[in-house]
């Protein structure tokens, strides 16, 4: 490649750091914390952005717009700017009787209009701009789908729900309607385009990681027992990332949420007891530059992940819990 054609690097990035937390708040205990849990957050110096990876809700309450509501004002008072990816616990699901029996695509249009009221722009005191897909013309619904720069890293956002993807029948009914088929395989489209998207821009700009954003536990063994709502949903995105990421060769990083229990693994690596859960390509793919990190939720979510971006450090990320 010749120097013209060399890629620009992050060589002169700062070092920074953001803090993120998902699955919650859940329950009136929480929601009544939650307030506080923001003072906190806003609180540390350190921090310069807030990413919430989704259920803001527990799963056996309503998906009421007043509910919804409550929470965007909460958001409204995070300082930093606020980067949320929806959860399954705020739309997909919402087609639960205890929920209020929701039809999902209308409570994510809802949530749509509410917390993506400017396509492009985070919520939060002092919002930042970020690239949505939604600027592409052929993904124009998927506000909620960004991407940024932060320390040189791409982050991105995707719509991954748990559930199993969205693949979870409405109301019970299988097969599936011909509407949440069309959902599931729009919304699919859509994220492995925004998937090839951020580790194209990687690549163009001399990244140093990539850092992926969404709500899904992609590994989640206990969706794997009986009865429980499996895990082929996510079989394309994962991957999809293997290859990618295995192309990049630097680090990558998936923070996700939805099964509520802090973990650490490397799903990608072969002695990691995940590897070999989603039929991967090619062949016995091993992609040991992916870390992931499941973020504490639910009734314990105690902590919020402070995650440092060193665009000079070998591993590019760290990372702390602190609590509220």
């Amino acid at each position: 490649m010749s120097a013209s054609a060399t890629p620009p690097t992050s060589a002169g990035a700062a070092p920074s750091t953001i803090a993120v937390i998902g699955d919650i708040p859940y329950g009136a205990e929480k929601i009544a914390a939650f307030p506080a849990d923001i003072a906190k957050i806003n609180a540390d110096p350190d921090v310069s952005l807030v990413a919430h990876l989704g259920d803001i809700k527990n799963g056996s309450s309503l998906c009421s717009d007043s509910y919804f509501a409550t929470i965007k004002a909460d958001f409204d008072q995070f300082q930093d700017p606020l980067v949320y990816t929806p959860g399954d616990n705020e739309w997909t699901d919402c087609h639960r009787a205890n929920n209020g029996g929701y039809v999902p695509t209308e409570r994510l249009a809802a949530l749509r209009r509410l917390f993506f009221p400017v396509p492009g722009r985070t919520l939060g005191v002092n919002p930042k701009q970020v690239i949505t897909q939604a600027s592409d013309p052929a993904y124009a619904a998927f506000v909620e789908n960004t991407r940024w720069t932060q320390s040189g890293v791409v982050f991105a956002t995707l719509n991954i729900p748990g559930s199993n993807n969205d693949l979870g029948p409405w109301f019970g009914v299988t097969p599936l309607s011909a509407e949440q088929q069309n959902e599931y395989s729009t919304r699919l489209d859509a994220t492995l385009s925004w998937i090839n998207t951020a580790f194209n821009s990687a690549r163009q700009t001399g990244a140093p990681g990539v850092a992926l954003l969404l709500q899904a536990d992609m590994w989640d063994t206990s969706a794997l027992a009986a009865g429980g709502d499996g895990l082929t949903g996510y079989d394309a995105i994962v991957k999809r990332i293997g290859t990618l990421a295995g192309h990049f060769g630097k680090p990558v990083l998936l923070l996700e949420g939805d099964s509520h229990v802090f973990r650490v693994d490397h799903p990608f690596t072969r002695t990691d007891p995940l590897y070999g859960i989603h039929p991967l390509a090619p062949k016995d793919l091993e992609v040991p530059n992916v870390t992931r990190i499941v973020v504490d939720g639910s009734g314990q979510a105690n902590d919020y992940l402070k995650l440092s971006i060193d665009p000079s450090a070998p591993a590019v990320f760290s990372w702390s819990r602190v609590n509220f």
